[in-house]
């Protein structure tokens, strides 16, 4: 996909790990798009709110309000329910890949991710939004 076809989509990648935000952030703005970054679950929630984003990555596990919780409350809001939500989580297991889906994420990436492998996910479900 060509970079002006990225302008203008806003994708908000929600880590408590300041490495993967910045991987993440060099990765997606590599590829066009404009990226929004937080660091919990209530700092994302806001961002949400605020700035209305196209696409979602979400942790599983953060402090305070973990990735599921994040997930169901973004997507109970019928303003957001649209939105794509992709978890993000280290663990790779079939548990976590259903209780991703229970709260209404649309897929689920292994970290850690490559370029391509976030690359890919947002176009293939940035399209659906």
């Amino acid at each position: 996909m060509s970079n002006e076809a990225a302008a203008g989509i806003k994708v908000l990648v929600i880590d408590d790990s300041n490495t993967i935000r910045r991987s993440a952030d060099i990765f997606l703005k590599q590829g066009g798009y404009d990226v929004l970054l937080a660091e919990d679950g209530f700092d994302a929630l806001a961002k949400v709110n605020d700035l209305h984003p196209d696409l979602i990555f979400c942790d599983i596990l953060m402090p305070r309000l973990d990735g599921y919780q994040t997930c169901a409350i973004i997507k109970r809001n019928p303003t957001f329910s649209g939105v794509p939500v992709i978890m993000l989580s280290s663990k790779d297991g079939l548990f976590d890949k259903a209780r991703g889906r229970m709260v209404g994420a649309e897929a689920y990436l292994t970290k850690p991710f490559t370029k391509d492998q976030l690359l890919q996910a947002v176009e293939q479900y940035r399209l659906k939004a």
